[in-house]
């Protein structure tokens, strides 16, 4: 039995292909599965529990019908749909999980996280991040009504990818230093994430201790995963 992890599918009504290649990808490989993991940014955007979005029952769908296969499913916020609640996750049958998260498979410790938290020199996303965050503030918004929220969370994307095309690449990758922190603090052997859209294995050498980093690809044209089983972590792509 394998363990699967994926993550930046960026689930959206307006990329079908997507939302299809995921459906795909539960029938046909992760119901093969032992668990699923889901580092973040699922979905495209998340605005509360409570919106009433017909691809948000369909996906729910889809991983209940994990549940029911025995397949267990844990899902991590990511930064664009860190609001996913309990009832949300109670729907699809998925156990949320805290923003590092460590597991043990075949000997190997390998820490999990969506990966924006690796990102610190980007000064403006963490303190933005640090904000969005504070509870008080997630409160207010979600007592707002569905489509003030929804004009918001679009204004938020507008502005975010603005401020992307403004930085450069390497601010907007991980920082070495919070990598290895990371490693160290959780005593792991591996670290899985994404959020950086580059897909790749990274051997990483540190006071003569040998590490991993495992970076997933995003969903825009072909589906990404870390395929953990007896054999090895391997990372995958795959038509949708």
């Amino acid at each position: 039995m394998s363990t699967l992890i994926i993550a930046d599918l960026h689930l959206s009504e307006d990329e079908p292909a997507i939302t299809a290649g995921f459906i795909n990808f539960i029938y046909q490989q992760a119901v093969h599965a032992e668990q699923l993991y889901i580092l973040g940014d699922f979905f495209n955007y998340w605005i509360g529990d409570d919106d009433p979005n017909p691809l948000h029952t369909q996906i729910a769908e889809a991983l209940n019908y994990l549940q029911q296969q025995g397949v267990k499913c844990y899902f991590m916020h990511g930064n664009r749909d860190f609001l996913l609640g309990q009832r949300y996750a109670k729907q699809c049958g998925m156990t949320i999980l805290a923003q590092s998260h460590l597991i043990e498979l075949y000997g190997q410790k390998i820490l999990l996280l969506h990966g924006d938290t690796l990102c610190t020199d980007d000064q403006a996303y963490q303190n933005y991040r640090k904000k969005v965050h504070t509870p008080w503030i997630q409160r207010l918004f979600l007592a707002l009504p569905l489509f003030i929220r929804r004009r918001i969370a679009q204004k938020m994307r507008q502005n975010s990818r603005q401020a992307s095309r403004m930085k450069a690449e390497s601010i907007m990758d991980v920082n070495p230093q919070a990598v290895i922190e990371q490693l160290e603090h959780y005593h792991a052997d591996w670290m899985i994430h994404g959020h950086t859209h580059r897909p790749a294995i990274h051997e990483i050498i540190h006071h003569d201790q040998h590490y991993f980093r495992g970076v997933l690809g995003a969903w825009h044209h072909e589906g990404s995963a870390f395929v953990i089983n007896a054999q090895g972590i391997t990372l995958i792509s795959f038509p949708f």
